[in-house]
Parts: C-alpha cells; sequence; structure tokens
C-alpha cells in the first residue's frame, strides 16, 4: 500500500536537517505499488530516498521522491559455512551488522555503524576500514520503471567499484532497488589492516565479532558526529584516486601521508581525503552556520538553519583549498540534488 504526501518539507528526512520541501513523496511497500504509479503516468522527474544519510538537497524538489518502506529479513539457505540472507530495502543496516555479529555471521562487522538502509547500500558501495558492501554481495533486485518488471543482478552485473555501481550509472534514473542478498560466513575472516582498529580490537581482548563491532563503532563515535545532534550526511568527501607518480611526489614531501594500494590497480593509489583536508587547515573551519567538524575534516556540518547551498559553497571551498596545497582533486561522495 502506497502512501502520498503533497508538498512536503524534509527537514526529518535527510540527515544534514536542511529545510527544503518536495512536490510529493510517496512511501511504497512494494513492487506493485510502483508498478501503478509508473504504468499510469511516469513522473517527469524522480528520486529514491531511503533513511536520507547521504543526500543533500540544495532547493526546492519539484518532483516525486520514493521512499521504500519494506523491512523484512529473510534467511534463504543456512549451513555450516555460512548464511544466505534477503533484506529488503527499508532495512536499517546497522541492525542488520548488529544482527550479522549476535549470529556469529562474518562479513560486515566493518561496516558497523554506518548510517544507511539496505536499499542504498549497493547504490554507493558503502565502505569503510578496508571492507565494501561488495564483498558479501550475491544479488540486487531491483524494480525498473522503463519495463515495470522486477529485475535480479548479480554481484558481476552490478558493475561495483570505489564508491560506485551501475545503480549511479548506467541505471541510473531506472532502477528502484526492492532487495539485497548477501553471503554471511560462519568462518571467523578478521578484517584489521586499515587505520586504528587493530589496537582498538586488541584493547578489547582480541579479534571476535564483538570486539571488531565494538572498535569500530567507538572509533566512529569519536570522529563522527551524531546527525540527531548536528546535521552532517558522514563522510563528504571520496578519498581520491591519483595516478602512482603524483602519490610518489605527495610522498616524498609529506612522509606521513597516509596512501592505500587500489585493488587490482598498480597505476593508482587511494589518498585520504580526510588527512588532505586537515593538512589545508580545514579541521574544525567555521563559516556561518556550516563547517568542517572538528575531530573530522571529511565531515561537512550543519550548525543549525543552514541551507543546501551553504553547505554547497562550503564544500567547493574546502575542495579549491585541497587542490591549491596538493594538486588533487577531491569530489563529494554526498548525493546532492
Amino acid at each position: 500500500m502506497k502512501r502520498i504526501y503533497n508538498d512536503i518539507n524534509l527537514a526529518s528526512r535527510n540527515s544534514f536537517g536542511v529545510s527544503e520541501s518536495a512536490r510529493s513523496v510517496v512511501e511504497f511497500d512494494s513492487a506493485e505499488d510502483l508498478r501503478e504509479i509508473f504504468g499510469a503516468e511516469r513522473p517527469d522527474k524522480w528520486y529514491v530516498l531511503g533513511a536520507g544519510n547521504n543526500t543533500l538537497f540544495t532547493q526546492y524538489y519539484d518532483g516525486v521522491i520514493f521512499t521504500p518502506t519494506c523491512s523484512s529479513l529473510t534467511i534463504l539457505s543456512d549451513d555450516a559455512e555460512g548464511v544466505d540472507v534477503r533484506v529488503e530495502a527499508a532495512y536499517d543496516w546497522d541492525t542488520l551488522v548488529a544482527w550479522s555479529v549476535g549470529e556469529g555471521l562474518w562479513g560486515i562487522e566493518n561496516l558497523s555503524a554506518i548510517p544507511s538502509s539496505v536499499g542504498a547500500a549497493p547504490v554507493q558501495n558503502i565502505g569503510a576500514y578496508g571492507a565494501e558492501v561488495k564483498d558479501v554481495i550475491t544479488t540486487v533486485e531491483y524494480f525498473d520503471v522503463n519495463t515495470l518488471e522486477v529485475v535480479r543482478l548479480s554481484n558481476k552485473e552490478c558493475h561495483f567499484a570505489y564508491r560506485e555501481s551501475i545503480f549511479k550509472q548506467e541505471l541510473r534514473g531506472r532502477a528502484i532497488i526492492l532487495a539485497v542478498e548477501m553471503h554471511l560466513s560462519r568462518l571467523p575472516r578478521p578484517n584489521l589492516g586499515y587505520g586504528d582498529v587493530v589496537n582498538e580490537v586488541e584493547a578489547r581482548g582480541g579479534a571476535t565479532l564483538e570486539n571488531i563491532r565494538e572498535a569500530i563503532c567507538a572509533i566512529r563515535g569519536r570522529k563522527l558526529p551524531d546527525p540527531k545532534v548536528l546535521g552532517n550526511a558522514g563522510s563528504f568527501f571520496k578519498n581520491p584516486i591519483v595516478e602512482r607518480s603524483v602519490a610518489e611526489r605527495l610522498l616524498s614531501e609529506y612522509p606521513d601521508m597516509p596512501s592505500y594500494a587500489v585493488p587490482n590497480d598498480d597505476n593508482h593509489v587511494k589518498l585520504a581525503a580526510g588527512w588532505l583536508i586537515d593538512k589545508a587547515g580545514l579541521k574544525g573551519y567555521r563559516d556561518g552556520r556550516v563547517g568542517v567538524h572538528e575531530n573530522q575534516a571529511l565531515v561537512l556540518v550543519n550548525y543549525g538553519g543552514a541551507t543546501g547551498g551553504e553547505v554547497i559553497a562550503l564544500a567547493k571551498y574546502v575542495s579549491q583549498c585541497v587542490n591549491n596545497k596538493f594538486g588533487v582533486e577531491i569530489s563529494p561522495e554526498v548525493n546532492l540534488l
């Protein structure tokens, strides 16, 4: 059953807390709800908004926003090696991680405390602390607004890459994700090779699922502000991937600069956008109602009453400062509307 709201304020539906409005919001439960809408008169402009944690509204949205409300979890198979699960789009991501850890299942524990819905996870290929959701996804099920059919894509067909997928490229404006299927392992596979994770885990007694989740939640809690207290969308910028020669030049000047290998690509290196912003002197920078968070330079915050335009202006300023200092382009991870 669908629910339609007209001329609705979106402040409570986006983690930045910006007070823009939309022409219509449609909450839907099923593919049949979407088929009724797109089969009758296809909206000229539309967007899918899940939990609203990775979207910045910069103006009135003169279109239809679709929000899934289906949120069940179904175990498809269960054996000694692992479990296959089907999780519907509106299911809260961190609730899924907590469930997985509680069931003794490995694969997404490093993705603890990421604010997201399950349906949004494959679009962005969410990742943190050396893990990405593509590592566990087997199938993504979506509604095709052109054919009005439900389509299933394998992991390979999703064309996952760093913060990328087919849903941001070829299927942009065509797919509405309904559910995600994943394989979670019963075999211990700790991934501790990123940042402060290993020290935090060892301090808690070693690499158990519970200790890894607690460690990552603690790290994120220290670095990232609660959107309910200070409006933000988590990491605003992607970590830039640069040619190896650029990374080597910067490392010769800044030996402490974090850098990471790019899987299956020896010609490029990933840099830490937060480090670049910090070294550009912008951590804690504030401009009126917006600013760069004092504990995590990747995070732009709304101190109260800011517009999306003010956030964008700050993002452009930060990008320009980083480019001026390092000759490196950083781009938003957040969806801008």
